[in-house]
């Protein structure tokens, strides 16, 4: 795994070198401005609303009143340390809902991004098929509709563990993860439904190169510094680093 974080960390500085020489920035700017705004608008929000549900359960189940009567700093601290990582699992829950969203919006311009990256890799001329753009689209669609209802289903099963005392602490860096696995899968499928893989085949691919799917999830994380271009470069470092392990094999 430890390879394919590193061939993925590499993929990622490709795909600006990549991006820079074939001119493809001008590709992202339209999509990255609609994207920086969906994200920076919803994030406020939802922001705002999982503080006022983190007080809301507070009270409602009677922890506030009963750490003023304890009066022990030690019982106050554990419990605002939950209550910091219930916050910050609830955002990451508004993460995995707009990822999601964009990539089933996103998923048209995910299929022409990743399908022209790899034929300028291979030095062919674009000639793009909208038979083959369509039907690749449908499939990323599925797979983020599918990869959402099992997130879901982790994500539900570690809100429980929010609430258990330093146990809950580790929950946000689990989501994390998973979150970073789902992404980078969705990303990486694209590739590998144009060298023949089926849903299974991809499938049993990605859980084979978890470090792939991971590194890819993770940077595209990290480059929210950048806001506007995360998504794009997510595609054209998936590309890449699937064309690289096709070489080497």
């Amino acid at each position: 795994m430890i390879q394919e974080l590193v061939l993925i960390g590499r993929s990622w500085q490709q795909a600006r070198l990549f991006s820079q020489r074939h001119q493809l920035l001008k590709e992202m700017i339209l999509p990255g401005v609609v994207y920086a705004g969906l994200f920076l608008t919803g994030l406020y929000f939802f922001f705002q609303s999982a503080t006022g549900v983190t007080g809301w359960i507070g009270h409602t189940v009677g922890v506030a009143d009963w750490l003023q009567q304890e009066r022990s700093e030690w019982l106050s601290f554990l419990f605002v340390m939950n209550g910091m990582m219930l916050q910050l699992f609830l955002v990451l829950i508004y993460f995995s809902w707009f990822k999601y969203l964009i990539l089933i919006i996103g998923s048209p311009l995910f299929t022409y991004m990743s399908e022209k990256t790899e034929v300028l890799v291979d030095g062919q001329e674009h000639l793009f098929n909208w038979s083959e753009a369509r039907s690749d689209a449908r499939r990323g669609i599925s797979l983020a509709f599918r990869n959402a209802g099992w997130q879901t289903v982790y994500l539900i099963a570690l809100l429980f563990l929010c609430f258990v005392p330093v146990i809950g602490w580790v929950t946000p860096l689990i989501a994390l993860v998973l979150e970073c696995y789902y992404f980078g899968f969705s990303m990486l499928d694209y590739s590998l439904a144009r060298v023949g893989y089926n849903s299974s085949q991809s499938q049993t691919f990605v859980q084979a190169h978890k470090g792939l799917a991971i590194g890819t999830g993770l940077v595209y994380f990290a480059m929210h510094v950048v806001l506007p271009f995360a998504p794009v470069y997510a595609i054209i470092a998936a590309t890449l680093s699937v064309q690289s392990i096709k070489q080497s094999s």
